[in-house]
C-alpha cells in the first residue's frame, strides 16, 4: 500500500482512482464493508483504490479536549487499511487552511484536480467542507458535473446495532470485549513501543513494560487480563491503563503491562496488547504498600482466570 502525505505530494501518476473519505477509526466491520465495495469498483474500473483520511481527525482539531478517544493510532490504522487491500492512502493534514475549504473547493482541489476520482464511495450521512455544508446530494450533483459517480455505502448492523466507532467505544467502556470483537471483526488491541518509565513497579516486585500510547485519550481505563504478542510469541499478562492516581504522574494516560512468568529486557521492543477481561477499575491507594497489595491481587486474579480458561478449553 502506498501512503501519500499531503496534497503537495500528489503526482500525475496518482490521478485516476476510486476513493472513499473518512476517519476510519478502528477499521471496524462497517468500514470493512465500505472497503470491500471499494475494491470491487476498483477492479471494475481497473484503477487503484484510495482512502482519504485526516490527521488529526477533524474533531481532534476543533475540540481536542472533548474529541472521542482513538481506537487506533495512525500507524495501526494504516496497517489495518493495508490488510483490507487498499492500494493507496492520502493522509491530509487537517489544519486551519483545510477546515476553511468550501464544499466546492474540497471537491475541486482534492477529488478532481488532486486525485482525478472516477468513483466515490461514502456514507449517506457524510458531511464535509467549511461548516459541513457538503453532503451526499452535493457530491452527486458535483459528480454529474465533474464526471465521477457517487455511491452510498450501506449501513452494517449486528443484532440490530449499527456498527460504528462509537459503538465500539461504548463496548470497550463497558468492558464488553466480546461485543467489541464482533464489531471490529478482531479482538481489541493496542500496539506500541516499550519506553523507559519510572520503574516504580519493579521496586514493588512486579516489573511492567511501559507501552507508548501516542494518543490524547484512550477508549478504556482500568486493570485488565491481556495477552501480549512479542515477535510471534504470546504471553498472558496484567495491564493497567490510566493516569496512575497513586503516584505523582503527568496526568496523561499510560499503558503498563506485567507479563506473567516472563524474564527479559523489553525496552524499545514493539508489543501488541490484546484485551480480554476487566479485573477492576483504576483507583487511588493510600500508600505504595496498599498499591503493592492490590497489584499482587491483580496478578493472582489473572493467573486464576488464565487457569480457568485453559481448563475450559481442554
Amino acid at each position: 500500500m502506498q501512503l501519500v502525505r499531503g496534497l503537495h505530494n500528489l503526482r500525475p501518476q496518482h490521478r485516476g482512482c476510486v476513493a472513499t473519505i473518512g476517519n476510519f477509526d478502528g477499521v471496524h466491520r462497517g468500514h470493512q464493508a465500505i472497503l470491500a465495495r471499494l475494491r470491487e469498483r476498483a477492479l471494475e474500473l481497473n484503477v487503484p483504490s484510495c482512502v482519504v483520511i485526516f490527521e488529526p481527525q477533524p474533531r481532534e482539531f476543533f475540540a481536542p479536549e472533548t474529541a472521542p478517544a482513538r481506537l487506533a493510532r495512525l500507524r495501526d490504522k494504516l496497517q489495518l487499511l493495508a490488510d483490507e487491500g487498499v492500494d493507496r492512502v492520502l493522509c491530509l493534514a487537517f489544519n486551519q487552511r483545510l477546515s476553511k475549504l468550501s464544499a466546492s473547493e474540497f471537491v475541486d482541489t482534492i477529488l478532481v484536480d488532486g486525485l482525478g476520482v472516477q468513483h466515490l464511495e461514502v456514507g449517506d450521512d457524510f458531511r464535509f467542507g467549511c461548516d459541513r455544508v457538503g453532503d451526499f446530494d452535493f457530491l452527486q450533483q458535483a459528480g454529474v458535473m465533474q464526471g465521477f459517480t457517487v455511491e452510498a455505502a450501506q449501513t452494517v448492523e449486528l443484532d440490530g446495532i449499527r456498527v460504528s466507532s462509537t459503538q465500539v467505544r461504548n463496548a470497550l467502556a463497558a468492558a464488553d470485549f466480546t461485543l467489541a470483537e464482533r464489531l471490529l471483526g478482531r479482538p481489541f488491541r493496542i500496539a506500541g513501543r516499550v519506553l523507559h518509565g519510572q520503574k516504580l513497579a519493579r521496586q514493588l516486585g512486579t516489573p511492567t513494560a511501559n507501552v507508548q500510547l501516542k494518543r490524547r485519550r484512550v477508549p478504556l481505563t482500568g486493570v485488565y487480563l491481556v495477552n501480549v504478542d512479542i515477535d510471534g510469541k504470546t504471553w498472558p499478562g496484567v495491564a493497567n491503563i490510566g493516569v496512575r492516581p497513586t503516584v505523582q504522574g503527568d496526568g496523561k494516560a499510560h499503558l503498563e503491562v506485567h507479563l506473567l512468568d516472563f524474564a527479559g529486557d523489553l525496552y524499545d521492543r514493539r508489543l501488541t496488547v490484546v484485551f480480554h477481561h476487566k479485573l477492576r477499575e483504576e483507583q487511588r491507594f493510600a500508600s505504595l504498600e496498599a498499591l503493592k497489595t492490590a497489584i499482587n491481587a491483580d496478578v493472582a486474579a489473572a493467573r486464576a482466570e488464565v487457569a480457568r480458561t485453559h481448563s475450559a478449553n481442554r
